[in-house]
């Protein structure tokens, strides 16, 4: 009889375990932990949705939803799109379940998230993102707000070294259209230099060509017009108010003015934590100001300002994550006392003691299991020890070991 062959795990996913799960864990244990020091609401939302959903939000032209997003044709003939990024979901639920009632609303979630891109180091088609939004405050302290928890989620991972904000405003609607008009003419000078997709981009999203990385159209983008020369008075003070208050939160930023977004309903603040530790794809948590989303939707003007970041690019910037050792390993000598072993390890773990049991193998092979867990303890329990009550306690630092009866051995641990 032939074998079965066993399938492959399809390329761009990931089976997170060992190291990585550690990794993983920490970035949303740490990301649930700020979210509750800045009081944003948990919610959970759908994995697909409405392809129109992210065709409307994301904008037709763009990458990822031209060449990036998973859409398939359901049983009903609806056409639906796994999540390709949370945003646009969170802004769909805001407006199909009513939330406006409870605006101004500080929101988080986290998840997988899905696009067909070439896989690569911290990216795969399917990851996980962390992300944060407050809609419906049209106020720069909002900015500030989301700014200051990604900066202490930072800070709580540990990886502030070598991570930077960089910052800058895309002004409003009139800064907008008057340096769009500006960029225009600039490359439209040049377009015989430029690359092919900054060609492309030239005719429906010219803003994108700032940050092309092609070398041609770097000298062409580096000399094009800057946003300052175009700012309104408002969108200015807009500005002027988010760095004085992310100054007074002491959160350290710097200036990008090559920083944009391509869609026409970003608005005012972007922003993204860089870093040079993961090579050429150095983005690790970006957002900004999206005034125009909800309106793009179907609903009434909205202010809304959010941020995300990938789980797995975090994760890659931690110092190895281990987990805490068990405290004790719960050890019995034979088959005749696993009972009373696995009773004891029920009592521990229910008095909040980091307990595991020892029960594959020999005793020898056990005993020396519960050595290399990290363990301190080993509560041994043998024929003697389960009629008196008893085990022996054994402290795997130092070898010294005492008889402790089991009604008192979550003292004697403690």
């Amino acid at each position: 009889m032939s074998r079965i062959p066993t399938p492959n795990r399809i390329r761009g996913t990931q089976d997170i375990f060992g190291d990585s799960q550690r990794r993983f864990a920490r970035v949303v244990d740490a990301f649930e932990r700020v979210r509750k020091l800045y009081c944003f609401q948990r919610v959970e939302l759908p994995v697909f949705e409405a392809t129109a959903v992210f065709a409307r939000s994301l904008g037709e032209t763009t990458d990822v939803v031209s060449k990036e997003m998973y859409s398939f044709e359901d049983r009903g003939g609806d056409s639906l799109t796994l999540r390709p990024e949370f945003t646009a979901g969170i802004a769909r639920a805001y407006l199909t379940e009513g939330w406006q009632q409870y605006a101004p609303l500080k929101l988080v979630t986290h998840g997988p998230v899905f696009r067909y891109e070439r896989p690569q180091k911290g990216r795969y088609r399917q990851f996980h993102q962390i992300d944060a939004e407050v809609i419906g405050a049209a106020e720069p302290m909002a900015d500030v707000e989301l700014l200051s928890f990604a900066d202490q989620l930072i800070r709580e991972l540990g990886i502030v070294d070598g991570v930077t904000l960089q910052l800058n405003t895309l002004g409003d609607a009139e800064t907008r259209d008057a340096w769009r008009t500006a960029l225009v003419a600039h490359f439209e000078a040049h377009r015989g230099d430029l690359s092919e997709d900054s060609i492309a981009r030239l005719a429906k999203n010219p803003m994108r060509i700032l940050d092309s990385k092609d070398p041609r159209d770097r000298p062409i983008a580096d000399a094009a017009p800057g946003i300052d020369g175009f700012l309104t008075a408002e969108a200015g003070a807009f500005f002027e108010s988010v760095t004085r208050g992310l100054d007074a939160a002491g959160v350290k930023w710097t200036r990008n003015d090559r920083l944009v977004r391509g869609l026409d309903y970003y608005r005012h603040t972007a922003f993204e934590f860089v870093t040079d530790r993961l090579g050429a794809q150095g983005t690790v948590l970006a957002g900004g100001r999206y005034d125009g989303l909800i309106e793009s939707l179907g609903g009434s003007a909205t202010p809304g300002v959010g941020w995300a970041a990938g789980i797995e690019r975090l994760g890659m910037l931690l110092d190895e994550a281990d987990d805490a050792p068990p405290v004790v390993v719960v050890v019995p000598m034979s088959g005749g006392e696993v009972s009373l072993a696995a009773s004891v390890l029920a009592q521990l773990r229910a008095a909040g003691v980091v307990a595991d049991m020892g029960f594959a193998g020999n005793f020898k092979r056990r005993l020396t299991k519960a050595d290399a867990s990290g363990a301190h303890f080993a509560a041994i329990i043998g024929e003697a020890e389960a009629a008196a009550a008893n085990v022996a306690l054994k402290n795997l630092r130092n070898g010294e070991q005492r008889l402790v009866a089991i009604a008192e051995l979550v003292g004697a641990l403690r």
